[in-house]
């Protein structure tokens, strides 16, 4: 039986950023994705936004994790000359009532440590964005959008240069927890069985069900599993706004925002339907919905302007109304040394997710020098 000293199962954005913390900590790394390719599930199929850290409840992981994430994002992009670019977004009220909203969400923003929130009137912001209705915004210049294929690309080359190693097509089906680290089978073309000392679960959607086939980790420390399917459009012709516009937040998300790619082409979503199990299918009849919410600030959307585009799925681990945050469990939450899962990263994974790598590190690091206490 090989052995290792950490694996990492899942290499999307958080899987490799756990796997550069982690190999230049000085462990010996592999990373399993089960996958042809790297980060082609739930981090191929978001936004690309660099996210300010404004909506979340202060003390939640997303709270405390996007601030410092997004900082250390900026700087390794500008270090390592990664696509980007700080554009900033307008959060825009559509009616009167919509105007209060805005207090409230420059409240929670500077709780969470943002400290750049302009609040505009609605002449201010057409001043800015000639094209756009509103009654009131709050304009975030920290906020920011990503090519993060290339994120992910040099996340996996430090990671590698390093000493980590990727593992393509090979899936973890089951796992083994004993006293002196785990034993993964792993499926694929070359089934084979792996120990580990140290075992990241950052398999997105396959966290729960890795979770579950973990004999020795107790069930009641499985998360429950749900799908928040998103679709994007595409505009068919030059966006005519320089920012990104975004709705004041709905249950859920953050309602069907306009976001700029770095060519400056514009799509719009995500919208918001719970599903059963993961289907990116992407139903034109959308649209129609599609045209109605971006009518509310883009008056000017012209028929027929919007095209389908992709879907992505959120790996929810609350159902609707449910209050939605990171899951990061240690040693001191499930009683197994040398264990993290990861559960419900979804948006702000990407910007945090630098910043939950160091947390991951933290927690393994914890887990070796201090006595275990189980909580209740």
């Amino acid at each position: 039986m090989e052995s290792v000293e950490t694996l990492i199962v899942g290499a999307g954005v958080i899987g490799l950023a756990c796997a550069r913390a982690l190999a230049r900590s000085g462990r010996e790394v592999v990373i399993a994705e089960a996958e042809g390719l790297i980060g082609s599930v739930t981090s191929a199929r978001n936004s690309e936004v660099i996210h300010a850290g404004i909506y979340y409840p202060r003390d939640s992981l997303k709270a405390r994790l996007c601030v410092p994430g997004r900082q250390a994002l900026y700087r390794y992009c500008a270090e390592r000359h990664i696509s980007h670019a700080r554009c900033g977004k307008l959060i825009v009220a559509c009616s009167e009532e919509e105007v209060a909203q805005l207090a409230a969400i420059a409240a929670r923003a500077a709780a969470n440590g943002v400290d750049d929130i302009r609040v505009l009137s609605a002449a201010e912001a057409r001043a800015l964005e000639p094209e756009l209705a509103c009654h009131g915004a709050l304009l975030s210049p920290s906020t920011g959008i990503i090519d993060s294929h290339a994120f992910m690309l040099s996340l996996l080359g430090e990671a590698e240069a390093a000493g980590a190693m990727l593992a393509l097509n090979t899936p973890v089906t089951a796992v083994a927890a004993g006293e002196d680290g785990f034993v993964a089978e792993t499926g694929g073309a070359a089934p084979m069985r792996l120990r580990a000392r140290e075992l990241v679960n950052a398999a997105g959607h396959g966290a729960p069900p890795l979770a579950r086939a973990i004999r020795g980790l107790d069930p009641r420390h499985v998360p429950p599993q749900f799908f928040a399917r998103g679709v994007y459009f595409s505009l068919d012709r030059p966006s005519p706004f320089s920012r990104l516009i975004y709705p004041v937040p709905v249950p859920g998300g953050l309602g069907i925002h306009l976001t700029l790619d770095l060519q400056g082409r514009a799509k719009f979503g995500p919208d918001l339907e719970w599903i059963e199990a993961e289907d990116y299918t992407v139903d034109p009849a959308r649209a129609d919905g599609f045209y109605a919410a971006i009518r509310r600030y883009w008056p000017g959307l012209p028929d027929g302007a919007l095209s389908p585009d992709y879907a992505g799925v959120r790996p929810k681990i609350t159902g609707p109304g449910g209050r939605d945050d990171f899951r990061i469990d240690g040693a001191e939450v499930h009683g197994l040394p040398g264990l993290v899962g990861l559960y419900g990263i979804e948006s702000p994974g990407l910007t945090a997710a630098l910043a939950i790598a160091g947390h991951v590190r933290a927690l393994l690091d914890a887990a070796r020098r201090q006595p275990l206490k189980v909580s209740a």
